[in-house]
């Protein structure tokens, strides 16, 4: 059995970053060696002395959709909805807090400039135009840990400056601290860079609830990885080059494509135990305790490594979470 409780520690709450840094890169970088177990401390501008010649850097270009929205019932009461997912035409799936709207009632956004009404459990039909009146009168959905309202700096610092396809209701945040220059940098040092999509949806953060985390059940989430991105992934292979993954969410398509899967929808829970087939080093945040997250980590680096790195890293108080900083597992 591997229990829950095996996947949680504590993290004092004033190092859950609220805002992000103006300059990206200037993030810090813990660098944990899974061979040796040692420990290093940079920052993410140094990130290219780890990559080799040959290497192959994956990107997740998904783009976040600006689908938090800010609504009022008949009543005066306040409403907040999330946009998880579009079923067809003007109806999503989205989550409305408080739960109490009743079906049928009517929700009005920006002074009515846009009206929703509850047509089902965890439903919602408006009445625009199109898809992109909709998302007009949204904001970035910045996490609940995240402790204030989102500002416009947000609509640039929770995107990654390669984000282009859109379909996210979260960023992958360990892209958000590379710029174009590093990129460019990346490439004059030899390295490949490939973009896959996957979309995170609300699955990627679903609750672990079972005691037996093996009985957990991810939610798939749509993936896409195109031809040069799967021919550079087969040369890595084929010559036997690094391929590394900046996210976990890069990571889950790469190890769904090494099933033979080119796209389509993933619920791979990776967690440990897990022989990975396609991904040779990590670059990643700090995530939640009992997360699926957190677990695919301690697959990558071993428990007792990841563990290990994050208490260091509440020691020497690095900036956690989404606008945190950054780890390289190598």
């Amino acid at each position: 059995m591997l229990k829950l409780s095996d996947f949680d520690y504590e993290l004092p709450r004033e190092l859950i970053a609220q805002y992000p840094l103006e300059k990206r890169e200037s993030a810090r970088l813990l660098v944990l060696n899974r061979r040796t177990g040692a420990i290093e401390h940079r920052t993410f501008g140094d990130i290219t002395e780890y990559f080799k010649e040959g290497d192959t850097l994956v990107l997740n270009d998904t783009k976040v959709l600006a689908s938090r929205l800010q609504g009022l019932r008949a009543s005066g009461g306040r409403v907040e909805v999330l946009l998880v997912k579009r079923k067809n035409n003007l109806v999503f799936e989205a989550m409305i807090k408080p739960s109490r709207v009743k079906l049928q009632e009517k929700i009005s956004f920006n002074n009515g400039s846009l009206a929703g009404i509850m047509t089902a459990r965890n439903e919602m039909t408006f009445n625009a135009r199109n898809i992109a009146e909709v998302y007009k009168h949204g904001t970035m959905p910045l996490p609940p840990y995240i402790k204030r309202i989102p500002d416009d700096a947000d609509n640039i610092y929770y995107q990654t400056v390669y984000a282009k396809n859109e379909g996210a209701i979260a960023s992958p945040t360990a892209g958000l601290h590379f710029t174009r220059e590093l990129i460019e940098e990346t490439l004059l040092c030899g390295v490949n860079i490939a973009y896959i999509t996957l979309h995170i949806s609300h699955a990627t953060f679903k609750p672990v609830k079972a005691i037996d985390i093996k009985e957990h059940k991810m939610e798939g989430e749509y993936f896409c990885i195109n031809s040069r991105t799967q021919k550079l992934i087969k040369q890595a292979r084929s010559s036997s080059s690094r391929i590394i993954a900046v996210g976990t969410t890069s990571c889950r398509a790469l190890e769904t494509f090494s099933r033979g899967l080119k796209r389509g929808h993933t619920d791979l829970f990776i967690y440990p135990g897990y022989k990975f087939k396609m991904t040779d080093c990590l670059i990643t945040n700090f995530h939640l305790p009992r997360t699926t997250l957190f677990m695919l980590i301690c697959a990558f680096a071993g428990e007792r490594l990841a563990k290990k790195a994050y208490q260091e890293a509440i020691e020497k108080k690095y900036r956690f979470y989404s606008y945190g900083d950054a780890m390289l597992v190598v």
